[in-house]
């Protein structure tokens, strides 16, 4: 009968909260017939990425980045309270050894009397109502809800590095590009040079010519500027002093895996660290729940002590004299506390209605994040079609115009307005390459690929 009783419980079993999904993300095809080997979550980040040095430098970020770090110490403390909890089913143990003296009156006579104890005491609660199960449970909740937290924090890292990696090649790519229109501009600037000399174009010309190459040199110390500051925020999230950043300069070379099944939405709640953080929330909160109403009820707690209590303590271990024991059982009922655990229920039903709210607003979230990026996903893909084309469009154009200029048949403003374009142009493109890139950096994190 006491066993049976020890198994009851005073709340109800934890339920999943549930929560409608859609068959696919808006933005993507139905993953019917995907294979789980080719879904973008469940690949590592090794297999995600294909630059070498990318992948080398997101290995020194797991590994040195402060904020993972905190999030392991993190882990560490929710362990050891873990641990703690496992153990509240067993008695509590207690040893200890008392001197008392005390001065009676006999007769107007004072004397001195001595006593001394040593005992050991133990207290053990049956947990009847669950009370104890339900802390463990709510411990477990927090100390698996730490693991998720920190996995993502490694998903939000990964996909950090690699944007800051993209980021820094576009630089790279936007200062080559500088250079060369720098010599191109400077090219031109002879070129209007010579006709000056000939009389056919006026001073104008080569002052407008001269304004554009200074435009374009102005640009490159703002360009090394950008790339040491990019360089620091990547060391700093390698968790070394700033410095350099070991790279390759081929921008426009590194293939996109932009052609992998996004899986479908539900995977979600398996895939991503925050939302399964989120869902053991709500277990944690389901838990506490159950001790919060666990403790309007009876406790029933038996305490055994025994020891050896002698006048000298030379006579404790002189037995069976000097031992003494006693066993007690006892039954504890809150009658009137003030209201107070009636209240702390209450508040522990709504934290439990209040964290299932959050999690099904980080799931929406979740859906959300991964929606938007696959749409942006799509229309950078054709913007990069669109911008490819328009420079090499406008580098035919640069050279027709040097052409034209040259036989009389262009002005040299037609010149300039077309290097000014082209120069354009290919910073645009290295810009838009930058965000494909940081874009299916951004969609694996939100699809909660990065940790495993």
């Amino acid at each position: 009968m006491f066993s049976s009783l020890c198994a009851c419980g005073v709340t109800h079993e934890y339920k999943k909260p549930d929560v409608a999904l859609p068959d696919s993300y808006r933005g993507s095809l139905p993953a019917a017939g995907a294979h789980a080997d080719t879904v973008i979550s469940l690949l590592p980040y090794r297999s995600f990425f294909a630059d070498a040095k990318l992948r080398a430098l997101i290995d020194t970020a797991v590994v040195n980045n402060i904020d993972l770090q905190v999030g392991l110490k993190n882990i560490d403390i929710a362990r050891q309270t873990l641990n703690s909890a496992k153990l509240g089913i067993l008695p509590a143990l207690s040893i200890g050894v008392q001197e008392t003296r005390t001065n009676p009156s006999d007769n107007g006579v004072q004397t001195t009397r001595q006593d001394y104890v040593a005992s050991a005491s133990a207290s053990w609660e049956a947990d009847i109502w669950g009370k104890i199960r339900s802390r463990s449970k709510s411990a477990l909740a927090s100390y698996l809800k730490t693991e998720e937290a920190t996995k993502a924090v490694r998903t939000r890292l990964v996909a950090d590095v690699a944007s800051g990696y993209y980021n820094l090649l576009m630089l790279d790519s936007q200062l080559d590009i500088s250079r060369k229109n720098l010599a191109l501009a400077d090219t031109t600037l002879k070129m209007i040079g010579f006709q000056y000399t000939a009389g056919q174009v006026t001073s104008l010309g080569v002052q407008q010519q001269e304004a554009s190459k200074q435009s374009i040199a102005l640009s490159i110390p703002l360009l090394e500027q950008k790339i040491a500051v990019q360089e620091n925020a990547l060391s700093t999230l390698c968790g070394r002093m700033p410095g350099t950043v070991n790279r390759d300069k081929s921008f426009f070379s590194i293939k996109v895996a932009d052609d992998l099944p996004p899986g479908i939405p539900s995977s979600l709640l398996q895939n991503r660290p925050d939302v399964r953080a989120a869902e053991l929330a709500v277990r944690g909160a389901h838990a506490d729940m159950g001790e919060a109403k666990a403790n309007l009820y009876p406790t029933f707690t038996i305490t055994a002590t025994g020891g050896f209590d002698a006048l000298k303590s030379t006579n404790w271990f002189s037995t069976p004299g000097s031992l003494f024991s006693y066993l007690q059982g006892g039954v504890l009922q809150p009658i009137f506390q003030r209201g107070q655990l009636k209240a702390k229920y209450e508040q522990s039903k709504i934290k439990r209605e209040q964290s299932e709210l959050e999690f099904k607003q980080s799931l929406l979230k979740a859906v959300e994040e991964v929606s938007n990026a696959l749409v942006q996903l799509e229309k950078i893909k054709a913007q990069e079609v669109i911008a490819e084309e328009r420079v090499a469009t406008l580098h035919h154009a640069v050279a027709n115009a040097s052409m034209l200029f040259r036989s009389g048949m262009a002005t040299y403003l037609e010149v300039i307005v077309a290097e000014t374009s082209a120069l354009q142009a290919e910073l645009n493109l290295a810009d838009i390459r930058r965000q494909h890139l940081s874009i299916m950096a951004e969609l694996y994190r939100s699809l909660g690929g990065g940790w495993r």
